[in-house]
């Protein structure tokens, strides 16, 4: 089992930044994928950001250049900076890591909100 939780949602006025961050702890595969997805009202979940342990990462067209993930190895954390927010990057962020190599393996953190007022 992994335990993922995360931190760092709140308010923020339109065109400001926050950073997110999740720490994962239990077992956790050394081989893995660590990356953000976000659920709005009304909408279905989508992937944001990912980062390999290599540190490729991949983001979603709608945030590019905007955000930047960012991953401790040492410390099984991964970070997501997000800046020049917009209304509609409001939503639930959820911290997730998973391995393409383990069967099974894909856990979710219990979530955080980012609320972007405009």
């Amino acid at each position: 089992q992994v335990q993922l939780v995360e931190s760092g949602g709140g308010l923020v006025q339109a065109g400001g930044s926050l950073r997110l961050s999740c720490a994962a702890s239990g077992n956790i595969f050394s081989i893995n994928n660590m990356g953000w997805h976000r659920q709005a009202p009304g909408k279905q979940r989508e992937l944001v950001a990912v980062i390999t342990s290599g540190g490729s990462t991949h983001y979603a067209d709608t945030v590019k250049g905007r955000f930047t993930i960012s991953r401790d190895n040492a410390k099984n954390t991964v970070a997501l900076q997000m800046n020049s927010l917009e209304p509609e990057d409001t939503a639930v962020y959820y911290c997730n890591i998973n391995s393409p190599y383990v069967l099974g393996y894909d856990y979710w953190g219990q979530g955080t909100q980012v609320t972007v007022s405009s």
